[in-house]
């Protein structure tokens, strides 16, 4: 019999884990992940009857085959996420933790379940994915100081970072050997301020790669979107995704595209809904063949080039200065 923990690779997914396998330890699970984009992660498993299985983070609808599969074949599945599902099948082996809501995370739901027993690490993956009043909430459970909230911040903003690229040699660190790290500190802040070199790792390119971003220009900009084209180089895929994040609190009543640029000439996009609406980003993306995500942020894999302008007025008419 084996176990397998299948996680999303950005903040979100290792948070979550995190607190799993602190409450609950499983040394000997077989760990399933990859950068952020790498969400069809059930088809690497190779289940039989008897094997366990964790998913988090990763869409059940981009899963399905793969959970079928595990379950054709005997496989016990707990299944915890806030992404688009599509129809849950209905099975007896399959568990499911499961809410779309906009300003919930899988941290969240893997913190209910577990009572707060990890909290510090749910707040770290809700900030970690742009949920900033969810986390403050959870940090009023907490006897948190402002400054260790602010410590919490930042780390939830780097792992999540580090999740971003188009291959595992564009991150600092694997998800899979950053939640390894991670697993040795019941608290994050732990982390923070007993392994500097890690987290001064993060910290700084995290940093670097942000000031980059920050010199771009809008390539369109209006009241109600705005777009940015990011060059194909390591920097911009790595800062994709944060960039967004940023974009989207400093200009609540806006939706915001980042584009960057990859090998085959055509675009990745991250998708930001307004903060003011977080509604719909996900219905947008799904309009394209290799898109997805949740209401507030997703994205589309593969955006061909010559589809840009026809993008740009799609967004634009998406996001209307008076959508609610």
């Amino acid at each position: 019999m084996s176990h397998y923990d299948v996680f999303n690779g950005d903040a979100d997914g290792i948070c979550a884990l995190l607190q799993l396998r602190l409450a609950e330890p499983k040394s000997s699970a077989q760990l399933i992940t990859g950068i952020k984009r790498d969400i069809n992660l059930l088809a690497q498993v190779s289940a039989e009857s008897a094997d366990t299985i964790t998913v988090l983070d990763v869409s059940l609808d981009k899963n399905r085959i793969g959970l079928e599969d595990a379950l054709n074949k005997g496989a016990e599945i707990f299944y915890v996420d806030h992404h688009f599902t599509g129809d849950i099948p209905d099975h007896p082996k399959l568990k499911t933790i499961i809410n779309t809501t906009a300003d919930v995370c899988t941290s969240l739901l893997v913190n209910q379940y577990l009572n707060n027993q990890f909290i510090e690490w749910a707040i770290v993956g809700t900030f970690g994915d742009n949920l900033k009043n969810s986390a403050h909430s959870l940090c009023a459970n907490t006897a948190l100081t402002s400054a260790q909230i602010s410590k919490l911040e930042d780390l939830g903003i780097y792992i999540n970072y580090n999740g971003y690229g188009a291959s595992l040699a564009d991150l600092h660190f694997s998800p899979k050997e950053l939640f390894t790290l991670l697993l040795s500190f019941p608290s994050p802040l732990d982390f923070i301020e007993g392994n500097s070199p890690d987290f001064d790792r993060l910290s700084n390119g995290y940093n670097q790669d942000m000031a980059t971003a920050d010199s771009v220009d809008a390539h369109f900009c209006a009241d109600n979107v705005a777009v940015y084209l990011l060059p194909n180089e390591k920097w911009a895929r790595r800062v994709s995704g944060v960039f967004g994040n940023s974009l989207a609190n400093q200009h609540t009543q806006r939706a915001h595209a980042v584009l960057t640029l990859k090998d085959n000439g055509n675009y990745l996009v991250s998708i930001r809904a307004p903060l003011e609406n977080k509604t719909g980003a996900d219905e947008f993306c799904r309009q394209f063949k290799t898109g997805g995500g949740r209401a507030a942020a997703a994205g589309i894999n593969d955006l061909p080039a010559d589809d840009l302008d026809s993008f740009i007025q799609r967004f634009t008419s998406f996001y209307p200065k008076d959508k609610s």
